[in-house]
Order: structure tokens, then sequence, then C-alpha cells
């Protein structure tokens, strides 16, 4: 019996992206990424990361740190209950720095290689599987290999070469919204219990025409109107139900940006740079005080001198408490 699968990409997909992360301690989840790979796995998914790392083939990271920082991505997602089936990664570049990396690859997305590679390896059926990612190569090797596909657009803090040309089977914001998708098609919604199905139209006979009289006399009818089904659920009652269901995922979007905008805001605050702004302020108080004491009738050289001193060595202290908050 085949198996189905999710493939998703794993940089702006399922982790941030910072640049080429180089060192285990750069990964981090993005939020609600271990709860949606929980929900796919529920609904009976394999899943599997499939990405291009290019940076070995630049030189940037080796293999061996590579399998240091799947081995904590791994890690960071046992820790929220969730896991990965395996993870295929293309160190190949054309233009990479290092002789051994440097050719083009069939593993290389927009090509399919890894996705077939998973395929034979776990028996997956590809017609039943998908392909989420944040780049037209992710959706272009997604149905190269016969998968449906989802685009991960998220709101954009910096320019990322658009996905032209390549149109996904579906979009979303972010991994949670995607695994909703899914859902929808794995388990679409059934038509309510009480709905009663409209009878089929019968062919009504229309009584026969009698001659009418000069003094017409009223005949009985012998057809009755029938009741409408009363559980039948009018369309009034069905537009109010899905107006609640639309607000209700938009609720749940906006949400889930304003808790990942809210995070962001929190990480710009650094301690490093709260001590080197007071020392910066230290600085221009020293500033005022030589300039005061120039201004003195008082010969008061060596103030003067010290509090220069002063200001220099604050000023070196700042710079480098500014120079640690940027690596």
């Amino acid at each position: 019996m085949s198996n189905k699968a999710v493939f998703i990409d794993r940089d702006d997909t399922l982790i941030a992206d910072p640049g080429y992360i180089n060192d285990p301690e750069q990964v981090r989840l993005i939020t609600g990424a271990a709860e949606a790979l929980v929900s796919l796995r529920k609904m009976g998914f394999k899943l599997f990361v499939i990405s291009n790392q290019s940076a070995v083939a630049r030189g940037i990271v080796t293999e061996k740190v590579l399998e240091q920082i799947h081995e904590r991505l791994r890690q960071l997602l046992a820790n929220n209950g969730a896991y990965l089936d395996k993870i295929y990664f293309c160190p190949f570049h054309p233009d990479g720095v290092i002789e051994k990396y440097r050719r083009e690859s069939t593993d290389r997305k927009p090509n399919p290689g890894m996705l077939l590679k998973a395929a034979k390896e776990f028996n997956i059926d590809l017609s039943q599987s998908w392909m989420i990612g944040d780049r037209g190569r992710d959706i272009e090797a997604g149905r190269s290999a016969g998968c449906r596909t989802i685009l991960i657009e998220q709101l954009p803090r910096e320019s990322k070469p658009k996905a032209e040309g390549v149109v996904p089977d579906y979009k979303a914001v972010n991994l949670k919204e995607a695994v909703n998708v899914i859902k929808s098609r794995v388990y679409p919604p059934k038509p309510a219990a009480n709905a009663v199905q409209n009878p089929a139209p019968q062919e009504i006979k229309s009584p026969p025409v009698q001659q009418v009289e000069e003094n017409p006399v009223e005949v009985e009818t012998e057809y009755e109107t029938q009741p409408l089904p009363q559980n039948e659920p009018q369309p009034s009652q069905i537009t109010i139900e899905q107006t609640a269901k639309s607000e209700n995922l938009l609720e749940e979007v906006l949400q889930l940006l304003k808790k990942h905008y809210r995070s962001d805001l929190f990480d710009q605050f650094s301690l490093t740079r709260f001590f080197a702004g007071i020392f910066q302020a230290a600085v221009f108080v020293c500033l005022l005080v030589s300039f005061w004491f120039l201004l003195s009738p008082q010969e008061q050289s060596y103030k003067i001198f010290m509090t220069l001193a002063y200001a220099i060595v604050l000023q070196l202290m700042a710079l480098s408490f500014y120079m640690m908050q940027r690596r």
C-alpha cells in the first residue's frame, strides 16, 4: 500500500532564514510550524524536508556543520511533539567555489530529484502528496513530481524573488494555514445531518376540462398543496454559516500575524544596545562638563583633560558594545 507525504521547504517555510545559516544556534522554528507538522501527521502524511543548500558548494558551511544544523532542527521539533521522516538536501551549485560540489544536479530544485528519491525510498504516491514552499522553484519541483502545491506568501520584510510564471494550486500566509488548506481537501465538509434532499419533481396531471354551463357549479378539486420539508436549510441560513466560518478563519490569521510581529518587536531589544546608549549619553555629559571648565575664568586645565579622558574611555566602551550588538 502506497503512502502519502507532504514535502516542505526548509528556509522561510519551516524555520526563519536570516541568510545562509552556518551555526546550529541560528535555527529558529517559525511560529506554529511544529503544531502544523503534528496536524499533518495525524492526517496520515509522512513528512520530508526538501532543501537546496548551495551554501555547501559556496564554502559557507560544511556538510558536517549542516548535519548539526539539521539535528538542532529535529531537536526543536521533538520538543514540540513533532518529527520528520527524513531531511533531503542538495549541496551542489554550478557556480560553487568547492570543486567537489561545483556542478548542476537533478536533485536541485526546481528539478524534482529529491522528491522522486523520497517516493522510491518510502513508497510514496506522489499524486496524493503535497509540496509546500515559499519560492517558485519549490512549486515547479512539486508540479514536476506530480504533487499538488501550496505557495507560502508571507508579508515580506525584505525583497524576495517572486514566483513569476509559476501558478501554485493554492496559496497560504504560513505553514499552519497551508495545513488548513490540505485538511479541507482531505476531509471535505459533509452536508448537514438534518438536510433533506429535494424530492424528484413528479409530473402533475391536470384535471380533465369540464364543460361550463351558464350557471356554473363549484367543483372541489382532488389535489392538495404539498407542504415544504421543514428541516431543509434556507438559503439565508447557509449564507450565515459560511460567513461565520470565513470570519473565524480571518480572525485566526489576524491573531497569528499579530503574534508574529509582536515576537519580532521583542526580539529587537538588546542589553548590549541598552548599555551602549548609556555610555554614549555619558560621553555627551563629559563633553559638556569639559566645555564648562573651558569657559570658567579660573585655570582648570587638568580638569578639562580629565573629563576629556573620561569621554574617550566611555566612547570606546560604547563602540565596543555596538560592535558586540552587531555580531
